[in-house]
């Protein structure tokens, strides 16, 4: 297909545009770490507290060398994608249920916004006693983080589905589940998509804050194990594969998100 001036010049512009953003991106990521490096080195900050990029690449490879840093890695990574596919398929579930049951939701929408301004936290010691200290009660800690913020977001989508086209559906002598499936559900895509973003944030924090109260293993357990020995460095490694993972699933999920609205 032959695109014409205008469309080459746009598309030419559109690259040099991305290009322009990475470039900036990536100043500000080297510029931050090489400032951060060279005040710890000279002493504008304690090390100690603050650790440095050279001290963090050091611990990383430490970790590396005894194989630990990917069984800790490896260990968040498996409890956030069975949280994230239980909270997002339980509640997509519970929120075709309160759609299809107007006056169930009615009742029990009350509770629900309450259950997601509790601190789940403050549920931790009675997760343990119910599961036990092990990956089970961390998996338990995340989906309640996900699971209400999943169902309500995922509702409110479905709720908003326009009334002209429900009626006319209605005229046409569409049953109740080709009514859900021709019009709710694509109508409700972009909140379904958007709420597994939202989602995959949700159970990571869950899934941190399990491991700082219960595991023995897992990039919250390292963060917590380094405070309790002071070893800041660990801390502050811990917090740099947070960071790096939390890019890696926004971007997988991204990904995903364009698939699925392409498709």
């Amino acid at each position: 297909m032959l695109m014409s001036k205008e469309q080459k010049k746009f598309l030419g512009k559109q690259k040099k545009e991305r290009f322009f953003i990475l470039f900036w991106q990536m100043m500000i990521v080297l510029l931050f770490f090489f400032g951060w490096e060279m005040f710890a080195n000279h002493k504008i900050i304690n090390p100690f507290i603050f650790s440095s990029p050279s001290r963090i690449f050091l611990t990383l490879q430490g970790l590396f060398v005894s194989g630990q840093l990917f069984t800790h890695i490896w260990a968040t990574l498996c409890e956030t994608i069975i949280a994230f596919l239980l909270g997002i398929s339980l509640g997509f579930g519970i929120a075709l249920l309160l759609y299809e049951f107007p006056l169930f939701a009615k009742i029990i929408e009350p509770f629900l916004t309450m259950l997601n301004s509790l601190p789940k936290v403050a549920l931790g010691p009675i997760i343990i006693i119910w599961t036990g200290a092990n990956g089970k009660s961390i998996i338990v800690m995340a989906l309640l983080i996900n699971l209400i913020i999943s169902i309500l977001t995922i509702y409110n989508g479905f709720v908003a589905t326009d009334e002209v086209k429900i009626k006319l559906m209605k005229s046409l002598h569409a049953n109740q589940l080709q009514m859900l499936w021709y019009l709710v559900i694509p109508s409700a895509w972009d909140t379904i998509i958007s709420s597994l973003k939202l989602n995959i944030s949700m159970t990571f924090i869950g899934v941190i804050m399990g491991e700082f109260l219960v595991s023995k293993k897992g990039i919250g357990y390292l963060i917590i194990y380094g405070t309790q020995v002071f070893n800041l460095n660990l801390v502050m490694s811990g917090i740099f594969i947070l960071i790096v993972l939390s890019f890696f699933i926004y971007e997988c999920v991204s990904f995903i998100e364009k698939k699925l609205s392409h498709r």
